[in-house]
């Protein structure tokens, strides 16, 4: 059999490229000009490679009690890693996956398919769009992972954006987002604000480094009406190969200090990560 190749294609959101990993027979890694997006093992699913997919799939496990299946909504979709992640540690969950790229999408479907019988809907747009006409108290899980380029657009960024989000979750709900700043922060502390704004409670998953302000990174906002699973989480995400700090209540207002909720009228998509702060060589 002829090792894989790879490929790489003209997308709507510039060039894609999949590259497959010579350590895994059947995994592969998704860029977009140039930016890693996904890595998927087709033959375990359960695998995830980079830190804020790890984080995201403890928010996966702590959603619910092991193995329920559950509801789940994706915005972003890539190479749809966290929905394979899903199926594959919640087997029966109903998901639904909207992506904006519909030359991504074909990409995927074609190189990377997902197994039959799933019960995961990929639709292609705008993911704001899409949840204004989805119907209300559908999901137990909301996740977000929207970017154009290496930014949040920024009507992802809002408190009328976080209200459709809410909306369309229980009220037990968990919404779940992939976001990226660095010190000073301001970026991440308005998102903060706005999702207070709107839900009763909300945390942080993030890396000490990038908390610090030592480097620009990821991190993975959490918010819902219900109390979270702060304590599971945190366990979780301390003893992870790549460690993390849950942070909430207290130290979290700290952190958010004076930061205002963003409107529609001033918000403005994530800042433009440092030049090889996610590149690949």
């Amino acid at each position: 059999m002829n090792d894989p190749i790879a490929v790489i294609r003209e997308v709507d959101c510039g060039t894609a490229k999949l590259m497959p990993d010579v350590d895994r027979a059947r995994a592969w890694l998704l860029t977009v000009d140039g930016a890693p997006q996904s890595y998927v093992d087709l033959d375990d699913p359960a695998q995830l490679e980079f830190e804020y997919a790890r984080r995201l799939g403890h928010v996966v496990d702590c959603a619910a009690e092991e193995s329920r299946p559950l509801d789940l909504v994706h915005l972003g979709g890539g190479a749809l890693t966290l929905p394979r992640y899903a199926a594959a540690v919640r087997p029966g969950s109903r998901q639904q996956v909207v992506e904006a790229d519909r030359g991504l999408i074909e990409l995927v479907s074609e190189y990377l398919p997902l197994p039959e019988g799933q019960a995961i809907s990929v639709h292609a747009g705008d993911a704001r769009s899409w949840l204004t006409g989805a119907p209300a108290d559908s999901a137990d899980l909301l996740i977000a992972d929207v970017f154009g380029g290496s930014r949040v657009p920024a009507h992802l960024t809002s408190v009328e954006y976080a209200r459709a989000a809410a909306r369309v979750l229980r009220n037990d709900g968990v919404y779940a987002a992939n976001l990226a700043d660095g010190a000073p922060f301001t970026f991440l502390r308005s998102q903060l604000a706005t999702f207070a704004a709107v839900f009763a409670e909300t945390a942080l998953i993030a890396e000490p480094s990038v908390l610090r302000g030592r480097r620009f990174g990821n991190a993975v906002l959490l918010a819902s009406h219900t109390e979270l699973d702060t304590a599971r989480l945190a366990r979780r995400t301390a003893s992870d190969v790549f460690p993390a700090r849950v942070v909430y209540g207290a130290p979290l207002a700290r952190f958010t200090g004076d930061a205002k909720a963003v409107r529609d009228s001033t918000a403005v998509a994530s800042p433009e990560p440092p030049e090889g702060a996610f590149g690949i060589g």
